[in-house]
């Protein structure tokens, strides 16, 4: 190979690792702050956690398995503001197995935006598919205690067969949804299109394979989210939080190929929730269980 073909190949190589150390701003999280406790005995088992894009100091937030076809909206402090019931599934006797994690992003319509379910929980591997809902966000003002709002369902099928996740994300950018495996000693990342129609059944794409280190199950992860603007992610298990700063046009997967930086993590009861503010600024966190805090982490440089 003569120096020219070698500097085609190793100039690019040299660009990206400027652009890595660019990017790779030394971001941490300070320590938590206790900005709430979950309020009440309906908020027992929360398992996911997402802010909203369209109503100020609004989380939405969701059971475990075991609850009905409902989802939260509960302010920073844990008060509860309104009660969202769909329809399920007809053959599910609640309407959900287990639904593990939630998002908000944009969807089919431009300039809407749009707050995801994942009924992904399938802790033997053993369901043909898992089931994704999406909500119009302009349904979901909170003025309600109760309010009853429609949805579009995706079907989704691992290319690879069955198995376990607690992770739901939506790439703004690629408009993408993401879903992250839990339980092996290398998770599995796969995408679809967020544009789907409802009642559609798709076959997730296998992206990448991620090793986290530790033993089970306190290295499984079991929540995560992308910010609203796209450029930053956070996994977390039961013992940490994992952080990546994405490159300009760079795949949110190719981005969690790169080491994450771990954040401060005030350790949970039983930690499943992990999710953005609306502004990118910092991230949320809470446990199963009922009475459990709500911490804020702000993000710092």
């Amino acid at each position: 190979m003569n120096f020219f073909k070698k500097k085609r190949i190793l100039v690019p190589t040299a660009i990206m690792m400027m652009l890595v150390a660019a990017y790779a701003q030394k971001l941490s999280s300070e320590k938590e702050v206790l900005v709430g406790t979950l309020q009440g005995s309906t908020l027992d088992e929360i398992s996911g956690i997402a802010a909203s894009s369209v109503y100020p100091d609004v989380l939405y937030v969701h059971n475990d398995s075991g609850d009905s076809s409902r989802f939260f909206a509960i302010t920073p402090k844990g008060d509860l503001k309104a009660t969202y019931h769909f329809t399920g599934e007809k053959g599910i006797a609640l309407g959900v197995r287990d639904c593990e994690d939630i998002a908000v992003g944009p969807g089919p319509e431009a300039g809407k935006s749009y707050v995801y379910l994942g009924d992904i929980g399938d802790n033997k591997a053993d369901y043909p598919y898992v089931t994704v809902y999406r909500f119009d966000e302009q349904a979901t003002k909170p003025d309600a205690a109760n309010k009853n709002i429609a949805s579009d369902r995706v079907y989704l099928k691992y290319p690879d067969g069955p198995r376990d996740a607690e992770t739901l994300m939506i790439d703004p950018i690629e408009k993408l949804i993401y879903i992250v495996s839990k339980r092996s000693g290398s998770v599995n990342v796969y995408t679809t299109p967020l544009d789907f129609k409802g009642n559609d059944t798709l076959t997730l794409t296998k992206r990448v394979s991620i090793h986290f280190g530790g033993l089970p199950p306190f290295k499984w992860i079991t929540a995560g989210d992308i910010s609203k603007d796209g450029s930053q992610i956070l996994l977390r298990n039961y013992q940490h939080v994992y952080y990546w700063q994405r490159l300009p046009g760079e795949p949110a997967w190719q981005t969690m190929t790169r080491k994450p930086r771990k954040m401060y993590y005030k350790s949970e009861k039983q930690g499943e929730a992990v999710g953005f503010t609306a502004d990118g600024k910092g991230y949320y966190t809470t446990s199963e269980g009922q009475g459990e805090p709500i911490y804020y982490y702000r993000l710092t440089q």
